[in-house]
């Protein structure tokens, strides 16, 4: 550790910063040495010299963020420099969620693809990988600033095998889905999604997805999943996602955990209460948005639920993209449910959630931090730029929530931890060199519901895999992310 006396040069030493290394343990002072893309050393450096040398006294290093659940499937491809997300933090992202990934290629209806698919894409364009094989290629052709890795959506699967979305599939339909599956898992997808809340996978049984899920046990990969509910019968919801969990084996992911609808809530106390006790039988987790909105596509069940709406995208109607769709109803001189009619395909933020309930279920252990932010929406929730420096400034020095420690330990090593990403999320020596250098009094979100594209303040400086990839508050341009395997 120590390397005050030796005359190692590294190519980047990073000097006197507060070290928070992801494990949760208390911070330390200490030098941190960075050599052909991994963490050389980290100790009393005093001796050692680099090619670059960063003055970080007074500053905070932790590992790079880990983004549990985005939707980042298209834009690692689009606008590779990945600038929402390293200008957080963020080093790696988890794609694929919800049940939609952007590969296998899904059929177009009427030339584009089918609700909630169009959150990836709206043209179809990008919809070009046969096989998961093909896009995992593609993004390893062309990468990001950030690492990835990446889940087969079941909602894809459905739309492919199946004639009609609106029923139960059939044995053979789950037998070619389940082909679609294995062919994911041996390409190097983490595991499988679910977006059973939305209309093209409602209709799916529970057995159903079972039985397309089967390939995740050889391999142990993960099964993520957008409950059913989050509402009224949101316990049942999580005893069905157990179930799959338990009859295949895998670790459960329980995404963007939330209790909705005035009536629902405080009950963040009793799912809790559940996911914790199952957590002892079976495993186990959950991630979360530090935000009482959500945000997806616009429809009627949601809208109703909600206590404001705010149109996130239109492609009938673009120039009310930003507003209230209370306002945007009497400019249209119709009710809410026909605005919502006359805007189709769209997007939309739903306030439906309680702020004790949000914190309550932040602050419980297990809980890793996503964003599942939408980087195509023309205006988007402000979590997709937001998301970590929220948690550091507004829940950790605003409000005590939890210690800076724990708050990153939720950003980094948890998450790599269940996500099975090997030598992410610490720092340590011999691991890659995924590293933020911060301001720990400074660091808080700037991205707000009026203005929702804004870099947060006190990040200083972004390495992925030791190239920086935000500096001087813009992206570099380097882009040396690469696809992640899980290591159960």
């Amino acid at each position: 550790m120590n390397d005050s006396r030796g005359g190692n040069t590294y190519d980047i030493l990073i000097r006197g910063a507060e070290v928070v290394d992801g494990t949760g343990t208390p911070r330390y002072t200490a030098d941190l040495a960075i050599a052909g893309g991994l963490i050389a050393r980290i100790g009393d450096l005093s001796g050692a010299r680099g090619r670059e040398e960063v003055a970080a006294q007074g500053l905070t290093l932790t590992p790079g963020f880990i983004d549990a659940h985005t939707h980042d499937d298209r834009v690692m491809l689009s606008d590779g420099g990945m600038a929402a997300k390293v200008s957080q933090g963020v080093t790696t992202v988890i794609g694929g969620n919800c049940g939609i990934s952007l590969a296998p290629m899904p059929p177009l209806r009427d030339g584009v693809p089918v609700p909630p698919l169009d959150l990836l894409d709206g043209s179809g364009r990008w919809y070009r990988y046969p096989r998961f094989r093909d896009y995992l290629d593609g993004l390893r052709a062309q990468p990001a600033a950030t690492n990835c890795a990446m889940l087969v959506g079941h909602t894809n699967l459905r739309v492919i095998e199946m004639d009609d979305i609106g029923r139960p599939a059939t044995d053979s339909e789950v037998l070619r889905m389940r082909a679609h599956v294995e062919e994911a898992m041996e390409a190097g997808a983490i595991g499988v999604s679910t977006g059973l809340a939305y209309a093209p996978s409602a209709a799916a049984t529970i057995e159903e997805v079972i039985e397309v899920c089967r390939p995740l046990s050889a391999r142990q990969g993960l099964y993520c999943t957008h409950m059913r509910d989050e509402g009224d019968t949101v316990m049942e919801s999580l005893e069905e996602s157990f179930r799959v969990g338990r009859e295949l084996g895998v670790p459960v992911v329980i995404s963007h955990h939330k209790v909705v609808g005035m009536a629902n809530h405080g009950r963040s106390v009793e799912t809790l209460a559940r996911i914790s006790a199952q957590m002892k039988r079976q495993a186990i987790c959950l991630d979360c948005y530090p935000y009482n909105a959500s945000s997806t596509i616009l429809t009627h069940d949601l809208v109703d639920g909600a206590s404001r709406v705010i149109v996130t995208w239109s492609r009938t109607l673009p120039q009310y993209t930003g507003r209230d769709l209370d306002e945007v109803a009497r400019e249209l001189g119709c009710g809410l449910h026909e605005a919502v009619d006359r805007l189709q395909p769209a997007g939309a933020i739903y306030f439906r959630m309680d702020d004790a309930d949000v914190q309550r279920i932040l602050q419980f252990d297990e809980t890793m931090i996503g964003s599942d932010g939408l980087p195509h929406d023309e205006k988007p929730h402000p979590r997709l730029w937001g998301t970590f420096p929220r948690v550091l400034g507004h829940y950790v020095r605003g409000l005590g929530l939890f210690a800076l420690e724990k708050a990153v330990h939720k950003m980094t090593g948890l998450t790599a931890a269940r996500f099975g990403l090997a030598g992410r999320g610490v720092l340590r020596e011999g691991a890659p060199a995924d590293v933020v250098l911060l301001d720990a009094g400074r660091v808080e979100d700037r991205a707000t519901f009026a203005q929702p594209v804004a870099a947060s303040a006190g990040i200083h400086t972004v390495w992925t895999n030791g190239q920086a990839v935000w500096r001087n508050g813009q992206p570099t341009g380097a882009r040396p992310g690469q696809v992640l395997h899980r290591t159960p």
